[in-house]
């Protein structure tokens, strides 16, 4: 994109569309050439859909030119993460083991962009199966961060988030079964969603189908609201798909948050975070209390560190999917991820199923304490930044793959909705991103708590594009 389209959200550019201000074929374009130009540096994406990226834009401009209804996303460019099926096209998962499966048809996320009139001009990296919150796999290598190059965006959704980071596209599709939307979006201070489990439905099935959610990606919470208003709803291919109707998620954004009740902590009872990471997240507490809420300290949300939980039910299903690999071909996968995948495919029936029904009674304490509370206010991650090449924090290193981070995982174990945005920069240059997560069904809240936090902040604030 033109530094002038980097700085326009999707919002601005679609009513520019409609105006016929902006070109649907420019944008591609210049969305395309920017991913190319940044692909030997930023390497943000899997594979580029040059072709059929223009002619969708084509369509979309002779729509416009024709006055026709135009969707919610009409003539805006999108990507979408490479765990995500796209009719036609390479589907490998961020994985050599499945590096020439093709997809048959779109995922409805994908489908539901694309009949909003959004472009899809690629499919962005993954780590393997989305098994490590960082961006590397053996199939793609590393992909950077546009803020510093020697750094990881974070992942799973790693170029998702590069992509949007650098201006490339003003949102993308991620997904996130343990934290993959709000991870990255944190590391590079972006917005992201993650609706209700169900809420924006998952099909084909993922490899951890209790988990995985389908989020939004984006440089401002208006936009990632808008394009969670486009793909959420029911869809009777999934079976955990909510049939509520989607809530107004553009209204929340202007909606205003005073007398929200609001529960803050900075550790949920086990993390270990950072002092820039505190030191941002007390001070968004108080920007919090000055917008009218009611917020309250909780140092322990949780018991215990429900790590375990997630830890068993994600990498049973990764590991069931790659078991013959795992047994015969393991010399193709990442060796961090057959590492877990060996510690997960050892548990018998019984202790995995212990760990099923502990997730239960997870859930309803919960849920039990959010009857006290609108929204909890954390921290997203415990740093502000990881060097690329590294799975885990030095100071960290006692934790798993995923459990360092500490935050997200426990509210996929639970459904609930969150969001992430930029809170501040810490000591070393690098944005610190703050998650709020609301009750069951909750996403109202938790986007007009988001947008109106955002608000607070400098113009532009989230939005850095990487320069080639």
């Amino acid at each position: 994109m033109s530094a002038d389209f980097d700085a326009m959200s999707a919002a601005e550019l679609r009513r520019r569309v409609a105006a016929k201000d902006v070109s649907p074929v420019e944008l591609t374009q210049c969305a395309l050439a920017k991913a190319e130009a940044t692909q030997s540096t930023l390497n943000a994406f899997f594979v580029l859909l040059p072709e059929k990226a223009l002619a969708a834009a084509k369509a979309a401009e002779d729509a416009v030119m024709r006055g026709e209804p135009l969707g919610l996303l009409h003539g805006v460019p999108f990507s979408a993460k490479d765990l995500m099926a796209v009719a036609g096209v390479r589907y490998a998962s961020g994985s050599r083991t499945m590096a020439n499966n093709v997809a048959a048809a779109d995922a409805p996320a994908v489908e539901r962009a694309k009949a909003a009139g959004a472009i899809l001009i690629g499919k962005t990296t993954t780590s393997e199966f989305g098994c490590k919150p960082v961006g590397d796999s053996p199939l793609t290598g590393i992909t950077r961060h546009p803020w510093n190059l020697e750094k990881t965006p974070g992942g799973s959704s790693a170029g998702a988030a590069a992509s949007v980071a650098a201006g490339i596209t003003p949102f993308a599709l991620g997904t996130d079964g343990g934290g993959s939307v709000r991870i990255p979006c944190c590391f590079t201070g972006l917005a992201g969603i993650k609706a209700h489990f169900g809420r924006v439905p998952v099909w084909p099935a993922a490899a951890t189908p209790t988990l995985a959610h389908v989020g939004a990606i984006a440089r401002n919470v208006g936009d990632a609201a808008l394009l969670i208003s486009a793909i959420g709803g029911y869809d009777a291919r999934d079976p955990f798909s909510v049939s509520a109707a989607m809530p107004d998620l553009l209204g929340a954004c202007s909606a205003g948050v005073a007398n929200l009740r609001i529960a803050y902590s900075p550790t949920l009872g086990y993390a270990r975070p950072d002092p820039d990471v505190q030191a941002v997240m007390a001070d968004a507490a108080r920007v919090f209390e000055d917008l009218g809420c009611n917020v309250e300290l909780v140092e322990k949300v949780f018991e215990e560190d429900p790590a375990e939980l997630w830890t068993a039910e994600f990498y049973a299903g990764v590991g069931t999917r790659l078991r013959s690999f795992v047994e015969t071909q393991r010399e193709l996968l990442d060796p961090a991820v057959a590492e877990v995948l060996d510690l997960a495919l050892s548990q018998d029936m019984r202790a995995y199923y212990e760990k099923v029904f502990e997730r239960y009674a997870l859930r309803d304490r919960v849920r039990a304490f959010f009857e006290s509370y609108d929204l909890l206010l954390s921290p997203v991650l415990p740093v502000s930044s990881l060097d690329v090449g590294k799975n885990i924090p030095d100071h960290l290193r006692d934790r798993n793959l995923v459990s360092w981070v500490f935050y997200t995982y426990p509210f996929n174990l639970t459904g609930q909705p969150a969001a992430t945005v930029c809170a501040g920069v810490a000591a070393d240059g690098m944005p610190i991103g703050l998650q709020l997560v609301g009750r069951a069904l909750g996403e109202y809240d938790v986007v007009r708590a988001a947008a109106a936090y955002e608000q607070t902040k400098p113009q532009n604030y989230n939005v850095r594009p990487f320069t080639v």
